[in-house]
C-alpha cells in the first residue's frame, strides 16, 4: 500500500530513511557519519556501483538489498525503490539508501526524498564525495586551474525520457565554461563532441575519460574532441566513466605520478 500524508504522518512512523553519499569507490573517501549508519542499520538499499569494501562495513544483522540500475538492466524501477523505503520505514528505526557518488548529484536522491517527505516518512541527506570531483584528481586532473579554468560545469551524458527539457544545450555550455564534467557520457560520446565542435569548440580541445575512477582498476584514456570517440571505438572502453573535456586535462601528464592512489585500499 502506498502511504500518504493522510493515512500516516511522521509521529506514527517508527523509522527515518538516511540518504547516503557511498563516493566514488575507495572506502576512504566514504564519510565517517555514512560509516556510522551502515554499522547501527536495520535495512540498507544500495545501488550497484557502491564499493564491496564500503558495503563490507553494514551491519551484519541488517538486511541488505540490491536495488542497483546499470545500463540496460534495471533490478528495481524508480517507483519502487522509492515504495520500498516507505514501506521499511514503518517497521524498521534506521533505514539507508545507499547511492554512489552524492545522492544529490545525478543521484535521484531529490525524487526519493520528494516521495519520502509526501508520504510522512522522517528522512535526511548525508552527502557524499562526487564523483566528478573526486574522479578526475585521482586521475592527476584538477577540475579548475587558475592559468586554465575559472568555470567547471557538471553534466549529465545521459538524460532521462519525458524530463523538464528535451536535452543538455551542449553548444551554450562550449561557450559558457572551460570545464565539462560530464557523468555517464560514454554512450552519447559522438553526439555530444559533435555538439560542442558545432559550437565552435577548438578539435584540439584535451579530453580525459576516466573508467572506474579511485577504484584499483582505474584507467584512464586521453584525446581530443576529434578524436576521442574513435579512440574510445578502437580501444573498447566503456562504461562507468567520467569524461573530463578543457584545458585541465592537459596537467594530467605533469600530476599523474602525484594523484591519490587507488592502489591504496585497505592500508
Amino acid at each position: 500500500m502506498t502511504l500518504t500524508p493522510s493515512s500516516m504522518d511522521a509521529a506514527s512512523i517508527p523509522g527515518k530513511v538516511y540518504l547516503v553519499g557511498a563516493g566514488p569507490g575507495d572506502p576512504g573517501l566514504f564519510t565517517l557519519k555514512g560509516k556510522s549508519l551502515l554499522e547501527c542499520a536495520d535495512v540498507v538499499v544500495h545501488d550497484a556501483l557502491v564499493s564491496a569494501p564500503i558495503l563490507a562495513m553494514i551491519n551484519p544483522q541488517a538486511e541488505v538489498i540490491n536495488a542497483g540500475k546499470r545500463q540496460g538492466s534495471h533490478s528495481m524501477l524508480q517507483p519502487d525503490i522509492t515504495q520500498l523505503l516507505i514501506d521499511k520505514a514503518t517497521d524498521h528505526a534506521i533505514v539507508v539508501r545507499l547511492k554512489g557518488g552524492d545522492p544529490f548529484v545525478f543521484g535521484r536522491g531529490g525524487e526519493e526524498m520528494a516521495g519520502l517527505v509526501a508520504a510522512g516518512i522522517a528522512v535526511e541527506v548525508v552527502p557524499g564525495i562526487t564523483a566528478g570531483v573526486a574522479v578526475p584528481a585521482y586521475a592527476g586532473i584538477p577540475v579548475t586551474h587558475r592559468e586554465d579554468s575559472s568555470s567547471v560545469a557538471f553534466v549529465t551524458g545521459h538524460e532521462s525520457a519525458g524530463k523538464y527539457r528535451p536535452q543538455v544545450n551542449w553548444r551554450a555550455l562550449a561557450q559558457g565554461v572551460e570545464t565539462l564534467v560530464i557523468y555517464m557520457g560514454i554512450r552519447n560520446l559522438d553526439t555530444i563532441t559533435a555538439e560542442l565542435l558545432a559550437a565552435d569548440l577548438r578539435p584540439e580541445t584535451p579530453v580525459a575519460l576516466i573508467r572506474w575512477g579511485t577504484h584499483p582498476q582505474q584507467e584512464t584514456l586521453l584525446g581530443t574532441l576529434a578524436t576521442i570517440a574513435d579512440r574510445v571505438e578502437a580501444t573498447g572502453f566503456k562504461a562507468p566513466a567520467i569524461a573530463v573535456i578543457g584545458q585541465v586535462v592537459r596537467w594530467q601528464a605533469q600530476f599523474q605520478h602525484c594523484r591519490p592512489g587507488p592502489r591504496d585500499w585497505g592500508k
